[in-house]
């Protein structure tokens, strides 16, 4: 039997990371089988999806809650697969609530099992940590500074570059005219692009609130509004939400976007750290429910939780959470970024040190390089 390997992303960024990690790891050994929970990245590059990451969307304790019964059936599939196929090793990919309850029930098997893009465990408090050191045999961190907090707290850990380093400097970027012309975009103004989340229930709570303020913005300071949709949400949702004529929906250049927008009003998150690095000023905001909300208050322990301010050590970019995901109060904090050119251009300044925090490693090829080694030192 091929040798089988059981890998699990439960959203869009995880799908991306992964894809490219299963793809340097078949090049040291293509007849490792990949099973297990991805989005289309993942499927193309030879994983056999089990469960599509589309299905998997749901975050915050209340939607979680929600849907439990259909969490618990996955994961009893997946084990049930890992008796079938006599899988000796998983590899999970950020996704932390699923995954670690994975790992507890793979580890009972006599998996071994190493962990891509750390939960971010260092913002909700170290009662993870203990967790991950019993069950995860290594953890291959992302960030410079989660390597020092794991080690520290006992966890093997190895910081081996930000996937997003590679991904965006190989990438093959669209001009600012094509990117105008192939969509139609005005050319006498600049884009004010909205990102409103990868979630049907994220862009719900969110994009109303965005929109009413880019409207206002677009109008006292001549700009367009380009919604960046994401591969998980149907274009449909926004005109259902916000059924507006004058902003224009693209999908599939969020990396064009961001390199040739003026401004950004972004849900924390991923987007954010690729916005950053791709020189965008923005205002970052979060908005869940009110029990989630609540609940994760009294547990993550941050002064931001924007990861472009967490790493550059201060607030860079205003960030707006919850009741204060307003038209009103998003409107003023963009009106001080762009009226006072000195301020604007010393974001940009700043977002520019990114690039040197994170280094320039091949994350995805570092990566696979060592479990690879790990595994053939298991076998």
């Amino acid at each position: 039997m091929l040798k089988s390997v059981l890998v699990i992303a439960g959203e869009a960024s995880g799908d991306l990371h992964g894809a490219a990690l299963v793809k340097e790891l078949k090049k040291l050994d293509s007849e490792i089988n990949f099973y297990g929970i991805g989005g289309n990245k993942m499927k193309d590059s030879g994983v056999e999806l089990i469960y599509h990451s589309d299905r998997m969307s749901f975050l915050g304790f209340v939607e979680v809650v929600k849907h439990l019964p259909f969490i618990r059936k996955v994961q009893s599939q997946l084990i049930e697969k890992v008796k079938v196929r006599e899988t000796k090793f998983a590899v999970l990919i950020d996704y932390p609530g699923f995954n670690l309850s994975m790992a507890k029930k793979l580890k009972g098997l006599g998996v071994e099992i190493y962990y891509y893009i750390s939960p971010q465990v260092w913002a909700w408090g170290t009662g993870r940590v203990k967790k991950i050191k019993e069950l995860i045999k290594k953890m291959f961190v992302v960030f410079p500074f989660e390597e020092e907090f794991y080690k520290a707290k006992g966890v093997d850990a190895e910081f081996v570059g930000h996937p997003l380093v590679r991904e965006l400097s190989d990438y093959q970027f669209l001009s600012k005219e094509e990117l105008i012309h192939r969509f139609g975009l005005e050319a006498d103004k600049e884009i004010l692009l909205l990102l409103p989340g990868s979630r049907k229930h994220e862009v719900e709570d969110i994009f109303p609130h965005i929109y009413s303020a880019a409207k206002k913005i677009s109008e006292n300071f001549n700009l367009q509004i380009v919604v960046a949709c994401a591969s998980s949400v149907d274009e449909s949702l926004l005109r259902e939400i916000v059924p507006d004529n004058d902003y224009k929906i693209i999908a599939g250049y969020t990396y064009d976007l961001m390199k040739h927008s003026k401004l950004g009003i972004i849900k924390s998150g991923t987007s954010t750290l690729e916005a950053g690095l791709l020189n965008l000023p923005m205002i970052i905001v979060y908005k869940t429910s009110s029990l989630t909300y609540l609940i994760g208050k009294t547990l993550v322990n941050l002064d931001n939780i924007g990861i472009v301010n967490i790493l550059l050590g201060k607030t860079l970019l205003p960030e707006l959470i919850q009741n204060d995901v307003s038209s009103e109060k998003i409107f003023n904090e963009v009106k001080i970024i762009l009226t006072d050119t000195d301020k604007f251009n010393s974001i940009k300044k700043e977002l520019k040190k990114l690039w040197d925090l994170l280094g320039n490693q091949n994350a995805a090829e570092n990566t696979a390089r060592k479990i690879f080694q790990l595994m053939n030192e298991k076998s």
